[in-house]
C-alpha cells in the first residue's frame, strides 16, 4: 500500500509540475516558443532539472522515473484532448493570432502586447525574402511563436525554391 501512495503522490506531483509549466509559458509569452536562443535552451534545461525533485521526490528509482514519465505522457495527452474538444480552453491556453502588419503598416498596439520588437518584425520579413516592411500584405504571430509573411512578390509560392534544384527539374 505505501508504494502505491508514493507513486500516486509522484503522479499527482509530475500532473502539477506540468500544468504549472503551462500556466508559466503562457504568461510570459508565446514569441519565446518559436526559436530558442542559447539562453532559453540553458533556461529549460535548468527547469527541468529544478522540477526533477518536485516531481520524483526522494524516488530515484527506475520505477519512480518512469511513473513521472507515464503521468506527464498521459496529462500531456489528456490536455491536447480538452484543448482539441473545447476551443475556448485553447484559446485561453494558446492565446490567439496577431497581426503585426497590414498592408505595410505596422501594428504598433499587437506589438507592444506580444512584446515585439520592430527589429524582431524586420528580422522575420527579411527571414521571408522581403527586404522592406512596406512590401509585407501580411505579417501575423501564429500561436505556436512563428511569425507568419505574405507579400505581393510570393503572394503564388508557398516555398522558396534554391537555383541548384531548379536546374535539376528543367533537364527532367
Amino acid at each position: 500500500m505505501e508504494i502505491i501512495e508514493g507513486y500516486l503522490k509522484i503522479a499527482l506531483s509530475s500532473g502539477a509540475v506540468y500544468l504549472f509549466l503551462i500556466v508559466a509559458i503562457r504568461l510570459f509569452g508565446k514569441k519565446e516558443l518559436a526559436q530558442l536562443s542559447i539562453i532559453d535552451l540553458v533556461f529549460i534545461l535548468l527547469i527541468s532539472n529544478a522540477v526533477q525533485n518536485a516531481m520524483v521526490g526522494p524516488d530515484s528509482s527506475l520505477s519512480g522515473g518512469l511513473i513521472a514519465a507515464s503521468t506527464l505522457f498521459v496529462v500531456n495527452y489528456l490536455f491536447k484532448y480538452l484543448l482539441y474538444r473545447f476551443p475556448k480552453l485553447e484559446n485561453i491556453v494558446q492565446g490567439a493570432d496577431l497581426m503585426l502588419i497590414y498592408k505595410g503598416q505596422l501594428n504598433v498596439s499587437n506589438m507592444n502586447k506580444a512584446r515585439i520588437t520592430r527589429e524582431e518584425v524586420l528580422e522575420a520579413v527579411r527571414e521571408h525574402g522581403v527586404s522592406e516592411i512596406r512590401e509585407v500584405d501580411l505579417a501575423v504571430l501564429e500561436t505556436d511563436g512563428n511569425i507568419s509573411i505574405i507579400s505581393n512578390e510570393y503572394k503564388k509560392r508557398t516555398t522558396k525554391k534554391r537555383k541548384g534544384r531548379n536546374k535539376v527539374m528543367k533537364n527532367q
